[in-house]
């Protein structure tokens, strides 16, 4: 009984993992993705179409096993409050990428791990141990590097950019340290689709009030195919790994894959959009 119990340990241990990394290379080149879309839709048109086209095969998920999801244990509130990720964060993300290089924009995504470990000790009572502590000190450190001890000059340039992007993984952090405390028995295909779903609602009534609905992405082959890479997989499996992580494991394990995303967002952004590896503006 032991040694099954500790192949199921194993085995899921073996799944986190490989989410983590599936996440982190899915990732990297979102922000790549919403480069390319940003001359052909505004950023709240972009979030948008993103979270639809990711909604859309979670649902056909959800269908093929609609028998084995327990309807009246799900709880709607939360999932609702939840729905705040990835609306906001995504458009702030995009918002930042119209003054920023994407590589830039993921560099800063990567403080995620240090606003998820401080939100959950403030807010949610989680006990971080003095390693802990000692990585988000380091992690400070490494974010006045980033921009040369210029604390002033951070927001010289106005909010949007640097400022918008760090706002994206706090709010980020939030809903995940949210998700794991109040949706952990909740299946991850599901707060998924829910959370997809009230993205798109909120943004698309954003984008169709302000903008209409914006077909100017339908218009190219390569804009067609960035939003539905972006959305199928930027959304949709990215984010049914991502919860998969935090509600089997912990939103500091989550928050880990954007560790690894600058990596990859600097390669395709260096490969694809000629962007040069310096510069914390470039």
């Amino acid at each position: 009984m032991q040694i099954v119990f500790g192949w199921k340990e194993r085995c899921c241990g073996i799944k986190l993992y490989g989410a983590l990394i599936g996440v982190s290379l899915i990732w990297g080149t979102s922000f790549m993705f919403m480069k390319i879309l940003l001359p052909y839709a505004n950023p709240w048109q972009i979030v948008f179409l993103q979270c639809l086209f990711g909604a859309i095969p979670l649902y056909v998920l959800i269908l093929w096993r609609s028998t084995k999801i327990a309807w009246r244990k799900i709880p709607w509130i939360p999932l609702i409050i939840a729905g705040v990720n990835p609306a906001i964060p995504w458009t702030l993300t995009a918002l930042s990428q119209t003054k920023i290089a994407s590589s830039t924009a993921s560099i800063i995504y990567a403080t995620t791990p240090i606003w998820t470990s401080l939100i959950g000790f403030i807010l949610f009572s989680v006990i971080l141990l003095k390693r802990q502590w000692l990585g988000i000190l380091i992690g400070f450190i490494g974010i006045l590097i980033i921009f040369n001890f210029d604390v002033a000059g951070f927001f010289s340039g106005g909010f949007v950019g640097l400022g918008t992007m760090v706002l994206a993984p706090i709010i980020m952090s939030f809903s995940n340290q949210f998700v794991h405390r109040y949706l952990r028995e909740v299946p991850s295909t599901i707060i998924a689709a829910g959370t997809l779903t009230i993205g798109f609602i909120t943004t698309g009534i954003l984008s169709i009030t302000l903008d209409g609905f914006p077909t100017t992405v339908f218009t190219s082959a390569t804009s067609i195919g960035a939003i539905l890479i972006l959305g199928v997989f930027g959304a949709g499996v990215s984010y049914l790994l991502n919860y998969y992580m935090i509600t089997k494991g912990s939103a500091e394990f989550a928050s880990l894959a954007t560790y690894l995303v600058p990596i990859s967002a600097m390669f395709w952004g260096w490969m694809i959009l000629d962007e040069s590896f310096h510069g914390i503006c470039g």
